[in-house]
């Protein structure tokens, strides 16, 4: 199976500006682990995600004075829909990371997480079977 039927095609984009409060909200709102930042400036992409938000706000920071850009990890690893899981999975394994910004020719067109992954990987989940009535 490769990214592209992983991945999800919701892709969040968020500015360096946005304080983490309002990239959580957005995150929240669309059921999203992680959020691409965009910054027209310095022409590159980024990812936020729950988890930069979660060590911002754990550590005592404002979530209302941060923003996406300083909590933005930059050197990103992407994926390519063409790529297996397996290589997504290793990507992940060795960079320690659990999203992948999907990249085209164009830009990005998805993110694949472990959680994408898993459920590609896991088998469909069975009904229960109603137990059998006693005579």
């Amino acid at each position: 199976m490769l990214v592209r039927d992983a991945m999800s095609t919701v892709v969040l984009t968020v500015g360096p500006a946005h304080t983490l409060r309002q990239a959580a909200r957005l995150m929240a709102e669309r059921r999203v682990g992680a959020a691409v930042v965009l910054d027209t400036d310095a022409d590159g992409l980024g990812i936020l995600t729950e988890r930069d938000i979660l060590v911002s706000v754990g550590s005592g920071q404002d979530p209302d004075l941060e923003t996406a850009g300083t909590h933005t990890t930059t050197d990103v690893v992407f994926a390519a829909p063409s790529w297996t899981l397996e290589e997504a999975a290793q990507a992940m394994a060795h960079g320690g990371f659990r999203h992948l910004i999907v990249l085209d020719g164009n830009g990005p067109v998805g993110v694949v997480s472990v959680r994408d992954i898993i459920r590609c990987w896991a088998p469909a989940r069975k009904q229960p079977q109603p137990a059998a009535l006693a005579s």
